[in-house]
């Protein structure tokens, strides 16, 4: 089953139409202040953080993400996404686990 905007909350939905703009500083809104993010076995915390590893991630990968599946529960979302770009194995599926917080993104652990 395919997932549709309309099924996702607001704030995830605009976090993945920012993702696939590159624009990294709309990307960080969606995040609560003192958010965390952890990709690639590290972690990001805080939205000027998150900025920075956004901006660089999409000037290194160029990355789209078309989301694939999707589960929501209360506060958190877990996604199957499917991610292309400029890197070894393009495209590749990977799962985002969000948890939300007043209506932002607290936590996404990418694997």
């Amino acid at each position: 089953m395919k997932t549709t905007a309309t099924s996702l909350p607001e704030v995830v939905t605009r976090y993945l139409a920012a993702a696939n703009r590159f624009d990294a500083a709309l990307a960080a809104a969606c995040f609560t202040p003192n958010a965390t993010v952890h990709d690639e076995g590290r972690d990001y915390t805080g939205r000027d953080a998150i900025r920075a590893w956004m901006a660089a991630t999409c000037r290194k990968y160029q990355p789209t993400l078309t989301p694939l599946r999707s589960f929501v529960s209360d506060d958190r979302v877990s996604l199957s996404v499917a991610v292309s770009g400029r890197f070894p194995g393009s495209p590749v599926t990977l799962d985002f686990e969000l948890r939300l917080q007043g209506g932002e993104i607290s936590t996404l652990t990418i694997e």
